[in-house]
């Protein structure tokens, strides 16, 4: 882990007595309590994804909070200082991250984060800021700032009972049990990894799926991170799809799924292109989404469509998923 001293003064202070303070959220009780008080924050807004990325790429951290006069938050907004060699040197919230833009109590604060960082812009050598969120909320509050949707999500709500999933309408949902179904018989079952040499052994056919998407891949280490920092507090997990033979498994596919709150990610997977006849990925999502519900979720995303994968959105929609958009 990087060791950032967090500078004291404030960056920039109001009439209210509020102020825009430089902060680092692993290290600042304040930003885990003020994540877990809003509704609208995402798991990618948590402490414990910032510790993620700060042990896996190094980055420079520049989170900035909205401190009110009693020294409580009552807005954040996580941020990294990324070099790229084809970009340049930028500032994001946040890199390698679907979502995670500013979060604030009310308009005032929201605003004063969204300033501050491009005033630190104009004090750096970054070149470019970077703010995802889910709305363009943030286009025109600042003088050069410009909203533009790219790479949909797909999310699907849950009813309050399993037993009233519908996956699509009625052709695509008696379908996808009939796919389901045929995996079990063909002996497919659905585990947990439960160790990190499980980990590695996904983390293999993750490897082929980027390649034959020729999508660079994330690293072992960042794996390694969220595994070592989520998993034990349960907002992250792999969920592993094995053919049985007797006392014989042979590893057909993967997902990585993280929580925060009534809301259950699909991140990344992998799975063996000569077993998709098997519909691997069919009972893993099916037991993620049945398990999802059964745990109190309200939602599930599917996760993003890169730009020209209508594979993705065509999967998606035929399980009744709906389309959202997200602005950079």
């Amino acid at each position: 882990m990087i060791d950032v001293r967090v500078p004291q003064a404030p960056v920039g202070t109001d009439d209210d007595g509020r102020r825009i303070v430089d902060v680092h959220p692993v290290r600042d009780p304040r930003w885990q309590a003020f994540v877990d008080s809003r509704d609208d924050a995402t798991i990618f807004h948590d402490a414990s994804w910032f510790e993620v990325l700060e042990r896996t790429y190094r980055y420079r951290p520049a989170a900035l909070a909205c401190e009110a006069a009693d020294g409580s938050l009552v807005g954040v907004l996580p941020l990294f200082e990324k070099p790229s060699l084809l970009a340049g040197r930028h500032l994001s919230s946040l890199p390698h991250t679907p979502i995670a833009g500013p979060i604030a109590a009310d308009r005032n604060a929201l605003h004063g984060l969204v300033s501050a960082a491009v005033d630190r812009l104009h004090g750096s050598s970054c070149r470019w800021l970077q703010l995802k969120v889910v709305s363009q909320q943030l286009t025109g509050m600042v003088d050069g700032l410009v909203g533009s949707a790219w790479e949909p999500t797909f999310v699907l709500e849950l009813p309050d009972q399993p037993e009233q999933l519908r996956f699509g309408d009625s052709r695509n949902n008696a379908r996808i049990r009939w796919a389901v179904r045929a995996a079990h018989r063909r002996g497919v079952g659905i585990r947990r990894a439960s160790s990190r040499s499980d980990l590695k052994a996904w983390y293999r056919l993750y490897l082929d799926t980027m390649r034959s998407h020729a999508v660079p891949p994330r690293s072992f280490r960042h794996f390694e991170a969220m595994w070592e920092i989520l998993g034990p507090a349960g907002k992250m997990w792999l969920l592993l799809a094995e053919l049985r033979n007797g006392r014989e498994t042979e590893l057909l596919a993967g997902t990585v799924f993280v929580r925060r709150g009534p809301v259950v990610s699909s991140l990344f997977s992998g799975s063996r292109r000569d077993a998709l006849h098997l519909r691997p990925n069919d009972a893993l999502q099916w037991h993620a989404i049945n398990e999802a519900c059964e745990q109190g979720a309200r939602v599930f995303d599917f996760g993003r469509a890169a730009e020209g994968n209508k594979g993705h959105a065509n999967y998606t929609e035929k399980r009744g998923a709906r389309p959202g958009m997200t602005y950079s």
